[in-house]
């Protein structure tokens, strides 16, 4: 290059204000590849739990990492190419909150991103990890106990309405992992305390009205719906339905009860994503997944809407009561 040529470029490139040495030296921030099977609207409170817990390890979207927020919306035929491109492209963890279709479609194409997970399904069942406490691989997170839980919620609905002897159990098999471990534990749970159980899905809109049209015909006495994103995005629904149809229901998550469902036991999400972040946090900051235990979850929540209850004609029981951790006047 000629000696006037490279003066000029020199030159050009101190205008611009983009020194050629800083530029090439500028680190570029991790990239966190998040995903969840619900909308941003419905999942925002739970979001922000994850941010604090990254937050808490010194970590803040936008300043020192990037998190790529990837929506599914119920399209989890999107999982396989969105897990590809965050392969592809090697981010830094891939943080999986409550969603085992992308949790194993990640493990299955990567054994060396990290993999931060959520899930209410036995881990080490799942081949996520050698175990809980030495996980082993590229793979850690939270375990949230459906098995007991799905027992619990339905003793508990057994509890507030005894008389209730045939269960509708709606389940979304579009999320087919928490679909199918729902069934499993209902149907386990039911034959120990004498219920008669049937299976009603529900994929779109129209499908959870064409579940509650089958209670009329069907007698059915009250209903249990599974965990699922998609569901709980349509918790006004089914909280107009139940009270015009007067169907006494249980559900997984506090939401459903604050749009007017009768009752929910499970999991605090927010702990859950919360944890999800402070372990997506340390594993940038340098500690091993295989190191990271994973975390069993001792957060779990009881909620009682008494407006909805009298509404439905349903006297709840002071022993209910007095263990309920919210109590919605």
């Amino acid at each position: 290059m000629r000696r006037r040529e490279f003066i000029t470029l020199m030159g050009g490139a101190a205008a611009a204000g983009w020194p050629l040495v800083a530029t090439a030296q500028q680190p570029a921030m991790p990239v966190v590849g998040f995903i969840r099977g619900g909308s941003a609207d419905v999942s925002a409170g739970l979001a922000d739990a994850f941010r604090k817990g990254l937050s808490e390890t010194g970590l803040v979207d936008g300043q020192n990492v990037t998190v790529e927020y990837h929506w599914l919306e119920d399209q989890y035929d999107r999982v396989p190419a969105l897990v590809a491109d965050l392969v592809r492209r090697r981010v830094a963890v891939i943080a999986v909150p409550g969603n085992d279709i992308a949790t194993l479609a990640a493990k299955a194409a990567t054994a060396t991103i990290p993999i931060v997970f959520g899930t209410g399904d036995d881990p080490v069942r799942l081949g996520l990890v050698a175990s809980l406490a030495r996980p082993g691989g590229n793979a850690t997170g939270i375990n949230f106990f459906t098995r007991e839980v799905t027992a619990k919620r339905l003793r508990l609905l057994h509890d507030l309405v005894p008389s209730a002897g045939r269960i509708a159990v709606l389940v979304n098999p579009a999320n087919a992992s928490p679909a199918k471990a729902t069934l499993r534990e209902v149907r386990e749970a039911a034959a120990v305390i004498g219920l008669e159980i049937q299976i009603l899905n529900a994929t779109t809109i129209n499908e959870i009205d064409e579940a509650f049209a089958t209670f009329a015909h069907e007698r059915l006495d009250a209903l249990f719906v599974a965990p699922d994103a998609f569901l709980v995005s349509r918790r006004e629904q089914f909280a107009a339905l139940t009270t015009r149809a007067r169907i006494p229901a249980t559900y997984p998550l506090r939401e459903y009860v604050a749009a007017g469902g009768l009752m929910s036991y499970g999991t605090d999400l927010a702990d859950m994503f919360h944890h999800v972040g402070v372990y997506t946090g340390n594993i940038l900051k340098g500690a091993k997944p295989a190191d990271l235990p994973v975390v069993q979850s001792t957060k779990f929540e009881l909620v009682i809407n008494l407006q909805t209850a009298r509404a439905l004609g349903i006297e709840v029981p002071p022993g209910l009561l007095a263990i309920a951790d919210e109590v919605i006047e």
